[in-house]
Protein backbone atom coordinates (compact mmCIF):
# COMPACT_ATOMS: atom_id res chain seq x y z
CA UNK A 1 0.00 0.00 0.00
CA UNK A 2 0.98 3.64 -0.37
CA UNK A 3 0.86 5.37 3.01
CA UNK A 4 -0.52 8.86 2.45
CA UNK A 5 -0.60 9.96 6.10
CA UNK A 6 0.50 8.52 9.43
CA UNK A 7 -2.08 9.80 11.89
CA UNK A 8 -0.97 11.19 15.22
CA UNK A 9 2.29 12.59 16.53
CA UNK A 10 5.52 12.22 14.53
CA UNK A 11 7.16 11.25 17.83
CA UNK A 12 5.00 8.13 18.07
CA UNK A 13 6.72 6.38 15.16
CA UNK A 14 10.25 6.07 13.70
CA UNK A 15 9.39 6.94 10.07
CA UNK A 16 10.95 10.19 8.85
CA UNK A 17 8.55 10.39 5.89
CA UNK A 18 4.81 10.78 6.29
CA UNK A 19 4.16 9.41 2.77
CA UNK A 20 5.82 6.29 1.38
CA UNK A 21 5.15 2.92 -0.24
CA UNK A 22 4.78 0.21 2.39
CA UNK A 23 6.48 -2.72 0.69
CA UNK A 24 9.05 -3.92 3.22
CA UNK A 25 8.05 -6.55 5.78
CA UNK A 26 10.15 -4.95 8.53
CA UNK A 27 8.48 -1.56 7.93
CA UNK A 28 5.11 -3.26 8.14
CA UNK A 29 5.98 -4.87 11.48
CA UNK A 30 7.32 -1.58 12.80
CA UNK A 31 4.10 0.18 11.84
CA UNK A 32 2.00 -2.50 13.51
CA UNK A 33 3.89 -2.41 16.80
CA UNK A 34 4.45 1.34 17.24
CA UNK A 35 1.90 3.71 18.80
CA UNK A 36 0.16 4.61 15.52
CA UNK A 37 -3.53 3.69 15.54
CA UNK A 38 -4.52 4.79 12.03
CA UNK A 39 -3.01 5.58 8.65
CA UNK A 40 -4.47 7.01 5.46
CA UNK A 41 -3.69 5.29 2.16
CA UNK A 42 -3.71 6.51 -1.43
CA UNK A 43 -5.28 3.78 -3.57
CA UNK A 44 -4.25 5.52 -6.79
CA UNK A 45 -0.61 4.74 -5.92
CA UNK A 46 -0.94 1.40 -4.13
CA UNK A 47 -3.23 -1.42 -3.04
CA UNK A 48 -6.71 -0.79 -1.66
CA UNK A 49 -8.42 -2.29 1.38
CA UNK A 50 -11.54 -4.40 1.20
CA UNK A 51 -14.56 -2.11 0.93
CA UNK A 52 -17.29 -2.34 3.59
CA UNK A 53 -20.45 -4.13 2.45
CA UNK A 54 -22.50 -0.92 2.60
CA UNK A 55 -20.20 0.71 0.05
CA UNK A 56 -19.96 -2.05 -2.54
CA UNK A 57 -22.83 -0.66 -4.60
CA UNK A 58 -20.97 2.60 -5.22
CA UNK A 59 -19.29 3.38 -8.51
CA UNK A 60 -15.60 2.36 -8.58
CA UNK A 61 -14.25 5.93 -8.78
CA UNK A 62 -16.42 7.12 -5.88
CA UNK A 63 -15.41 4.12 -3.82
CA UNK A 64 -11.73 4.71 -4.52
CA UNK A 65 -11.90 8.34 -3.41
CA UNK A 66 -13.83 7.50 -0.25
CA UNK A 67 -11.36 4.79 0.75
CA UNK A 68 -8.40 7.07 0.07
CA UNK A 69 -9.45 9.95 2.27
CA UNK A 70 -11.65 8.40 4.96
CA UNK A 71 -8.90 7.68 7.47
CA UNK A 72 -7.16 10.99 6.76
CA UNK A 73 -10.38 12.81 7.63
CA UNK A 74 -10.68 10.83 10.84
CA UNK A 75 -7.07 11.73 11.66
CA UNK A 76 -7.82 15.43 11.18
CA UNK A 77 -10.79 15.19 13.53
CA UNK A 78 -8.62 13.62 16.22
CA UNK A 79 -5.98 16.33 15.85
CA UNK A 80 -8.54 19.07 16.57
CA UNK A 81 -7.93 18.66 20.27
CA UNK A 82 -9.51 20.87 22.91
CA UNK A 83 -7.45 23.50 24.71
CA UNK A 84 -5.28 21.88 27.38
CA UNK A 85 -4.36 23.23 30.77
CA UNK A 86 -0.97 24.89 31.16
CA UNK A 87 0.21 22.09 33.44
CA UNK A 88 -0.84 19.33 31.06
CA UNK A 89 0.56 20.99 27.95
CA UNK A 90 3.89 21.82 29.58
CA UNK A 91 4.62 18.11 29.87
CA UNK A 92 4.13 17.56 26.16
CA UNK A 93 5.68 20.91 25.18
CA UNK A 94 8.94 20.02 26.95
CA UNK A 95 9.22 16.86 24.86
CA UNK A 96 8.40 18.70 21.64
CA UNK A 97 10.84 21.49 22.43
CA UNK A 98 13.72 19.13 23.23
CA UNK A 99 13.12 16.92 20.17
CA UNK A 100 12.77 19.91 17.85
CA UNK A 101 15.94 21.52 19.18
CA UNK A 102 17.95 18.36 18.49
CA UNK A 103 16.72 18.15 14.91
CA UNK A 104 17.30 21.87 14.29
CA UNK A 105 20.90 21.56 15.53
CA UNK A 106 21.43 18.70 13.05
CA UNK A 107 19.73 20.45 10.12
CA UNK A 108 21.53 23.75 10.69
CA UNK A 109 24.82 21.88 11.09
CA UNK A 110 24.36 20.38 7.64
CA UNK A 111 23.50 23.84 6.30
CA UNK A 112 26.82 25.10 7.66
CA UNK A 113 28.52 22.54 5.43
CA UNK A 114 26.56 23.80 2.43
CA UNK A 115 24.04 20.98 2.31
CA UNK A 116 20.44 21.69 1.30
CA UNK A 117 17.77 22.03 3.96
CA UNK A 118 15.47 19.00 3.84
CA UNK A 119 11.97 20.42 4.11
CA UNK A 120 10.52 16.98 4.84
CA UNK A 121 12.52 16.93 8.07
CA UNK A 122 11.37 20.38 9.16
CA UNK A 123 7.67 20.03 8.30
CA UNK A 124 6.78 17.50 11.05
CA UNK A 125 8.48 19.71 13.65
CA UNK A 126 6.38 22.69 12.58
CA UNK A 127 3.20 20.61 12.75
CA UNK A 128 3.98 19.44 16.29
CA UNK A 129 4.56 23.05 17.35
CA UNK A 130 1.33 24.08 15.63
CA UNK A 131 -0.64 21.45 17.53
CA UNK A 132 0.93 22.49 20.84
CA UNK A 133 0.09 26.14 20.19
CA UNK A 134 -3.48 25.13 19.36
CA UNK A 135 -3.80 23.26 22.66
CA UNK A 136 -2.22 25.97 24.81
CA UNK A 137 0.05 28.60 23.28
CA UNK A 138 1.51 29.70 26.62
CA UNK A 139 3.26 26.40 27.36
CA UNK A 140 5.70 26.13 24.46
CA UNK A 141 6.27 29.89 24.20
CA UNK A 142 7.18 30.09 27.89
CA UNK A 143 9.72 27.30 27.46
CA UNK A 144 11.17 29.02 24.41
CA UNK A 145 12.25 32.00 26.52
CA UNK A 146 14.88 29.88 28.28
CA UNK A 147 18.12 29.81 26.29
CA UNK A 148 21.83 29.95 26.84
CA UNK A 149 24.49 31.55 24.68
CA UNK A 150 25.66 28.24 23.20
CA UNK A 151 22.28 27.14 21.84
CA UNK A 152 20.68 30.54 21.31
CA UNK A 153 20.53 30.52 17.51
CA UNK A 154 18.91 27.08 17.37
CA UNK A 155 16.37 27.67 20.14
CA UNK A 156 15.65 31.15 18.81
CA UNK A 157 14.58 29.53 15.55
CA UNK A 158 12.21 27.18 17.40
CA UNK A 159 10.84 30.10 19.42
CA UNK A 160 10.24 32.29 16.37
CA UNK A 161 8.45 29.38 14.69
CA UNK A 162 6.11 29.09 17.69
CA UNK A 163 5.57 32.85 17.88
CA UNK A 164 4.85 33.09 14.15
CA UNK A 165 2.22 30.35 14.44
CA UNK A 166 0.66 31.97 17.52
CA UNK A 167 0.57 35.37 15.80
CA UNK A 168 -0.75 33.81 12.61
CA UNK A 169 -3.63 32.23 14.53
CA UNK A 170 -4.47 35.60 16.05
CA UNK A 171 -4.53 37.08 12.53
CA UNK A 172 -6.91 34.36 11.34
CA UNK A 173 -4.40 32.38 9.28
CA UNK A 174 -5.02 28.66 8.98
CA UNK A 175 -4.24 25.51 7.04
CA UNK A 176 -1.32 25.53 4.62
CA UNK A 177 -0.66 29.24 5.09
CA UNK A 178 -0.28 28.83 8.85
CA UNK A 179 2.08 25.90 8.26
CA UNK A 180 4.21 27.97 5.88
CA UNK A 181 4.33 30.79 8.44
CA UNK A 182 5.78 28.34 10.96
CA UNK A 183 8.28 27.02 8.41
CA UNK A 184 9.39 30.57 7.67
CA UNK A 185 9.95 31.21 11.36
CA UNK A 186 11.94 28.02 11.77
CA UNK A 187 14.26 28.82 8.84
CA UNK A 188 14.59 32.60 9.16
CA UNK A 189 18.03 32.60 10.81
CA UNK A 190 19.68 29.72 8.98
CA UNK A 191 22.14 32.19 7.45
CA UNK A 192 23.80 32.63 10.85
CA UNK A 193 25.42 29.27 10.28
CA UNK A 194 27.78 31.10 7.89
CA UNK A 195 28.82 33.78 10.39
CA UNK A 196 32.15 33.11 12.18
CA UNK A 197 31.52 31.86 15.70
CA UNK A 198 33.85 34.38 17.33
CA UNK A 199 31.76 37.19 15.81
CA UNK A 200 28.30 35.65 16.26
CA UNK A 201 28.97 34.65 19.88
CA UNK A 202 30.99 37.67 20.94
CA UNK A 203 29.83 38.58 24.46
CA UNK A 204 30.61 42.29 24.16
CA UNK A 205 29.51 44.99 21.79
CA UNK A 206 30.33 44.38 18.13
CA UNK A 207 32.61 46.67 16.18
CA UNK A 208 31.19 48.30 13.05
CA UNK A 209 33.11 45.83 10.87
CA UNK A 210 31.82 42.87 12.89
CA UNK A 211 28.27 44.15 12.62
CA UNK A 212 28.62 44.34 8.84
CA UNK A 213 29.57 40.66 8.89
CA UNK A 214 26.58 39.71 11.07
CA UNK A 215 24.18 41.56 8.78
CA UNK A 216 25.16 39.29 5.89
CA UNK A 217 23.28 36.39 7.49
CA UNK A 218 19.97 37.39 5.91
CA UNK A 219 21.37 37.32 2.38
CA UNK A 220 23.42 34.17 3.02
CA UNK A 221 20.37 32.35 4.40
CA UNK A 222 18.29 33.39 1.40
CA UNK A 223 20.99 32.16 -1.00
CA UNK A 224 21.00 28.76 0.71
CA UNK A 225 17.22 28.38 0.88
CA UNK A 226 16.53 29.43 -2.70
CA UNK A 227 18.36 26.30 -3.86
CA UNK A 228 16.54 23.95 -1.47
CA UNK A 229 13.64 22.01 -3.02
CA UNK A 230 10.28 22.68 -1.39
CA UNK A 231 11.18 25.95 0.36
CA UNK A 232 8.31 28.39 -0.17
CA UNK A 233 8.48 31.98 -1.39
CA UNK A 234 7.18 33.01 2.04
CA UNK A 235 10.14 31.39 3.80
CA UNK A 236 12.54 33.07 1.37
CA UNK A 237 10.89 36.44 1.97
CA UNK A 238 11.01 36.15 5.77
CA UNK A 239 14.61 34.92 5.73
CA UNK A 240 15.78 37.84 3.60
CA UNK A 241 13.64 40.61 5.11
CA UNK A 242 13.11 39.88 8.83
CA UNK A 243 15.51 42.72 9.69
CA UNK A 244 13.69 45.29 7.56
CA UNK A 245 11.29 47.80 9.14
CA UNK A 246 8.56 50.17 8.00
CA UNK A 247 10.84 53.19 8.44
CA UNK A 248 13.24 51.84 5.83
CA UNK A 249 16.28 51.72 8.12
CA UNK A 250 16.67 47.93 8.18
CA UNK A 251 18.70 45.56 6.03
CA UNK A 252 19.58 44.20 3.51
CA UNK A 253 17.34 46.09 1.06
CA UNK A 254 16.13 49.00 3.23
CA UNK A 255 12.53 48.22 2.33
CA UNK A 256 9.79 50.34 3.89
CA UNK A 257 6.03 50.71 4.15
CA UNK A 258 3.97 48.68 1.72
CA UNK A 259 7.08 47.12 0.19
CA UNK A 260 7.20 44.85 3.25
CA UNK A 261 4.90 41.85 3.09
CA UNK A 262 2.72 40.81 6.01
CA UNK A 263 4.93 37.78 6.57
CA UNK A 264 8.17 39.79 6.61
CA UNK A 265 6.58 42.11 9.19
CA UNK A 266 5.48 39.12 11.25
CA UNK A 267 9.01 37.73 11.09
CA UNK A 268 10.50 41.05 12.23
CA UNK A 269 8.08 41.36 15.14
CA UNK A 270 8.54 37.77 16.34
CA UNK A 271 12.32 37.96 15.95
CA UNK A 272 12.57 41.08 18.12
CA UNK A 273 9.99 39.86 20.64
CA UNK A 274 11.90 36.65 21.30
CA UNK A 275 15.19 38.54 21.54
CA UNK A 276 13.97 40.95 24.22
CA UNK A 277 11.99 38.39 26.25
CA UNK A 278 14.55 35.56 26.33
CA UNK A 279 16.37 34.79 29.56
CA UNK A 280 20.08 34.39 28.89
CA UNK A 281 23.31 34.74 30.82
CA UNK A 282 24.52 37.31 28.30
CA UNK A 283 23.08 38.91 25.19
CA UNK A 284 25.41 37.77 22.43
CA UNK A 285 23.33 38.18 19.29
CA UNK A 286 24.98 40.91 17.25
CA UNK A 287 21.66 42.28 16.06
CA UNK A 288 20.81 43.15 19.64
CA UNK A 289 24.13 44.85 20.20
CA UNK A 290 23.11 47.34 17.53
CA UNK A 291 19.46 48.30 18.20
CA UNK A 292 19.24 50.35 15.00
CA UNK A 293 19.42 47.12 13.00
CA UNK A 294 15.87 46.29 14.04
Amino acid sequence: MFIHEICGSWMDHPFWKKSFTLSDESDFNTLIHCDVEEVGIDTSKGLDVKAPASARSLEPETLRVENTFHLVAECAKKQAQPRASMQDELVRAKKIYASTARVVVSIFGEARMGKAIKVEQVAPLVEEINQSIARNSDALISLARLKNADNYTYLHSVAVCALMIALGRQLGLEGAVLHEVGMAGMLHDVGKMFIPGDVLNKPGRLTDDEFVIVKTHAQKGWELLKNCPGVSDMALDVCLHHHENVAGTGYPDRLSGEALTLYARMGAVCDVYDAITSNRCSRRDGSRQKPSAK
